[in-house]
């Protein structure tokens, strides 16, 4: 993220590192008020946090126990490591001291006495972070409705996700269908590029994408034409996405989704002169792998765990396989939707898997069915991965759509349990940014999920 932030600065920004993180130095050392959210989620990973001493001291009590709600949170040590990588720049972490804290506390990682938690001693070495370089890769791109979308293009699984659904669903005339049908277009077009998902995307640098092939849509019309009447039973198969496309492809072999962690930001914002950033970063769990730096107040994530660590059966393909050097697929996609140069909306979520289906449902909702942004941020979801069932928030379990659903097409669903426990069946929460016109513009959080979202315009000055 370092690498990321430095590079977006030195492209697009008009101050400086240092200057940047001063807001973030001012939290960090002023503190935050843990609220029920915040400790609901020190609960899931509290085995972790507890594993490692420095995790324990920032962010639970002495005896060990989730900070109680309405007490300050205050890091000064992440303050220290803003102020030290805003003087020293990133260098500091990549080649410098803070980078071998890091691999210190990878390789060699100090455990509470007595702690259950098994900590595997890392591989890392400071020469990984020297040679790591932030990337700036095109984004994916489809043509929906009259509106370009644009997104998160490889290792990401988002952009070429939500794309080909789209690519699908535009042969639909989704807001003249009855909901019902129009929601079952949705899930059966979700199960499809999930397939298609699981089977090509990867890192590009270490296996073969075929992206343009996923985002076209001649190859959108050969997955089509499998939807019929009634829902089709996964894992389906994928598709094959080589060319010339004629009638209805699949592929022989079925490949089902990885786990994925889904403690996930998303940032979207404008600035006064109608420059958009949609922004996602995630450590994977919520306390990543539980472990803190020491001295420098931040956890190390668990992102490894995006990797499938098997491939589907013995010999079988499987893009997403660990490599050194390589990226897992993460889900990550936030998207900027132009009308012609325009920008209209923009949307991002967490929720590991399921960030793509949120982002879809929502643009479905915007875009076809009429809802404003708010409105399409705040609907209840349903999720389907190319899975056996679909994962329904509460709302929609026990609506009459989800049992027409069911009766006239064979939908199958599972009630998603949450808002806050267990986090790993629960369809992600989003952010939002709808452009007006005439300089003005709606930020949108979740008004509910996981205890509601933040929004708010932070310089009303022109």
């Amino acid at each position: 993220m370092v690498a990321t932030w430095a590079k977006a600065i030195s492209r697009y920004g008009r101050g400086s590192l240092a200057a940047d993180l001063q807001p973030a130095i001012r939290v960090a050392d002023h503190g935050f008020r843990v609220n029920a959210d915040f400790r609901q989620l020190t609960e899931s990973d509290l085995p972790e946090l507890q594993a490692y001493p420095a995790s324990r001291a920032l962010l639970l009590t002495q005896a060990g126990n989730p900070l109680p709600v309405g007490s300050l949170l205050r890091n000064p040590d992440l303050a220290r490591t803003y102020r030290l990588l805003g003087r020293y720049g990133p260098s500091y972490l990549y080649d410098g001291p803070l980078g071998q804290a890091i691999v210190a506390a990878d390789d060699h990682p100090v455990v509470t006495p007595g702690s259950t938690v098994v900590a595997l001693p890392g591989i890392m070495t400071t020469s990984d972070l020297r040679a790591y370089r932030a990337r700036v890769q095109a984004p994916t791109h489809v043509r929906y409705r009259g509106l370009d979308i644009y997104s998160m293009a490889p290792p990401s699984s988002s952009g070429s996700t939500v794309g080909e659904a789209l690519n699908i669903l535009s042969g639909y005339n989704l807001s003249a269908e009855p909901r019902a049908t129009a929601l079952f277009h949705y899930l059966e077009a979700s199960r499809l590029a999930y397939a298609d998902r699981n089977a090509y995307v990867g890192d590009p640098r270490y296996v073969s994408v075929p992206l343009p092939e996923l985002l076209s849509p001649a190859f959108a019309a050969t997955r089509r034409c499998l939807i019929h009447n009634q829902a089709l039973t996964s894992p389906v198969a994928p598709g094959n996405p080589n060319p010339p496309y004629q009638g209805c492809r699949n592929q022989n072999s079925a490949q089902a989704a990885s786990s994925e962690g889904r403690h996930t930001n998303n940032i979207v914002t404008e600035d006064k002169r109608g420059n958009i950033v949609a922004y996602t970063n995630t450590i994977n769990f919520f306390g990543g792998s539980g472990e803190t730096v020491p001295g420098y107040g931040f956890l190390l994530n668990n992102e490894m765990t995006d990797f499938d660590f098997a491939p589907p059966s013995p010999g079988a393909y499987d893009p997403n396989l660990p490599a050194g050097g390589k990226q897992p697929r993460s889900s990550m996609g936030p998207v900027i939707a132009l009308r012609g140069a325009q920008p209209v909306f923009s949307a991002g979520a967490a929720g590991g898997s399921t960030i793509i289906t949120t982002i879809l449902q929502i643009i479905l909702n915007h875009v076809d069915f009429g809802m404003s942004l708010p409105a399409a941020l705040a609907a209840p979801r349903v999720s389907q991965t190319n899975s056996a069932t679909s994962l329904a928030e509460p709302a929609f379990y026990d609506s009459p759509l989800r049992t027409q659903l069911t009766s006239q097409f064979g939908e199958q669903f599972t009630v998603a349990t949450g808002p806050i426990l267990p986090l790993d069946h629960y369809p992600g929460d989003a952010t939002a940014l709808a452009i007006l016109g005439r300089g003005r513009s709606e930020a949108i959080a979740e008004p509910v999920r996981l205890g509601g979202g933040s929004a708010l315009v932070v310089d009303p000055s022109p």
